[in-house]
């Protein structure tokens, strides 16, 4: 008698020659899993679970996929995986028609199934569906991978996120609940009185922003066209126009590096309110994380990668606070270019590209701040150098009133008292795109003069913040990797693919 070799212990090759062959045999008995076009179901596995003594001998018609099978006589036990959970399946000989018994038994790991059966408990107390009908409404033709070890290599899960969701269930939990964090985001900004809006994603030109786009060509208008890499403009635009609240949850290009923190593609929630300023952004800030940290999470203490978050206290600090507390260097006894280059020689601090006291100050918070970031923290008052869009402060104009919020040494969003004096805007665009031109004399920079036209028929006094759904996804799903929380990553192609 030939030894009988379970698929598993098979070469890959080898269990796809198996479950080819397994399909033309059923096409052969005229049954194809594929021509299946609608099954009714009344339940699911978690209902089942849940409501055990109410739904006890009652008949349920459950839908979804094998994921073990045990048992190789007239008594086969199996788990059923559906879109709510697992469930264990009891299939024995004489409690189906014979045929359909035989066709169950040769169902692969994998396959997709509708079954028909009571609710019932086994004498091992297990919960579980006596099924009296079964049907194959779809055939995996590759076999999933192997239960014990299951898909560990996060290269693979990255690419292949659909195999990823089946076999590693908390997965598929850290998406459900990036979906109720945008829910409850957009359900806080809607209480607020915000308004959601879209804007567009292709743009005519590259603005002089530091983030380098993606380009791409419209045919029918032959021009070279650019995915957005910010809606702030646009938004914008519509406070001029009487929309006093608006807000965007939307998809982000930047052709740049990737890391733990960056992907070039994103999404962002950027909201412009009229008639307040940065400060008003900072509180409402604070609010939002809390409402949406408390109703996701069910509390305020986190613990992100080991690290306890503490989100019910944020402190705050000038660039300039934060600089000194960490650095020991004071930049208000610093009065000119020429001593702050001095102060990042002296501190071995790398001088930016066009070294003026206010960039070498950004510099100082980069090399000796972020990273001591860890509790929630709001850093405000920045050099006018790095914030081209921000209104100056008007007792210190070589500041402006704007501020982002760092966790984890992270930071997570970016807010202004809106620049709205289109005098101002013109030069500070002006002088932006020349700085681009000047060290990228290819770059095609350029001045969105349409906007400074929208600000001289008057933008009022707005506060602004931007900030990124997937860090905070990650901090509040405890995910490492910002490629944890998307469902398909940027990838480079593999050689086969």
């Amino acid at each position: 008698m030939a030894k009988f070799v379970p698929q598993q212990e098979m070469p890959l090759s080898d269990q796809v020659l198996v479950r080819r062959e397994k399909l033309e045999n059923l096409r052969a008995e005229g049954f194809d899993p594929f021509v299946q076009t609608k099954y009714e179901i009344t339940s699911d596995a978690r209902t089942v679970r849940e409501n055990f003594d109410a739904m006890e001998g009652q008949t349920v018609r459950l839908a979804g996929r094998l994921m073990s099978k045990r048992g190789m006589g007239k008594v086969s036990f199996c788990d059923l995986q559906d879109n709510s959970g697992r469930i264990q399946l009891y299939v024995k000989f004489d409690e189906m028609e014979e045929a359909s018994f035989n066709r169950f038994k040769k169902n692969d790991i994998g396959d997709i199934v509708g079954v028909s059966g009571d609710v019932f408990r086994t004498q091992r107390g297990e919960i579980s569906v006596r099924v009296h009908e079964a049907v194959l409404l779809s055939k995996a033709l590759l076999p999933l991978p192997e239960k014990f070890h299951g898909l560990t290599d996060r290269e693979t899960r990255y690419r292949q996120r659909y195999v990823d969701l089946i076999v590693n269930p908390e997965v598929k939990d850290t998406f459900v609940k990036r979906s109720l964090i945008l829910r409850e985001l957009r359900h806080y900004l809607d209480s607020k009185g915000f308004l959601e809006v879209d804007t567009p994603i292709l743009t005519p030109f590259e603005i002089g922003a530091s983030a380098r786009p993606f380009y791409t060509h419209h045919n029918t208008l032959d021009m070279d066209m650019v995915l957005r890499i910010e809606t702030e403009l646009y938004l914008k635009r519509l406070v001029v126009g009487g929309m006093d609240k608006v807000y965007e949850v939307g998809r982000i290009f930047r052709n740049e590096g990737m890391d733990p923190t960056h992907n070039p593609e994103f999404t962002s929630i950027e909201l412009y309110q009229a008639y307040t300023d940065f400060r008003g952004m900072m509180d409402l800030v604070e609010e939002m994380m809390k409402t949406v940290a408390m109703n996701v999470c069910g509390t305020l203490q986190i613990t992100y990668q080991g690290t306890g978050i503490d989100l019910s206290h944020w402190e705050r600090m000038t660039m300039v606070e934060a600089v000194k507390k960490y650095s020991g260097v004071d930049f208000r006894e610093i009065a000119s270019d020429e001593e702050a280059i001095a102060a990042a020689r002296e501190h071995h601090v790398e001088l930016p590209e066009v070294p003026t006291k206010g960039a070498i100050l950004a510099e100082f918070f980069d090399a000796f701040v972020e990273e001591k970031l860890i509790q929630p923290t709001f850093i405000y008052d920045y050099p006018v150098e790095i914030s081209p869009l921000a209104k100056r402060k008007p007792d210190d104009p070589a500041f402006t009133e704007r501020f982002e919020y760092f966790i984890n040494a992270t930071e997570f969003g970016n807010a202004f008292s809106e620049l709205n004096d289109p005098i101002d805007q013109k030069e500070r665009f002006e002088r932006q795109v020349a700085e681009r031109k000047a060290l990228d004399p290819e770059s095609r920079a350029q001045v969105d003069y349409d906007y400074v036209t929208a600000l001289e028929y008057g933008l009022p006094p707005t506060g602004g913040l931007g900030f990124g759904v997937d860090r905070l996804v990650m901090l509040l799903t405890d995910s490492a990797s910002i490629r944890d929380v998307l469902l398909f990553p940027t990838m480079k192609p593999t050689a086969d693919n």
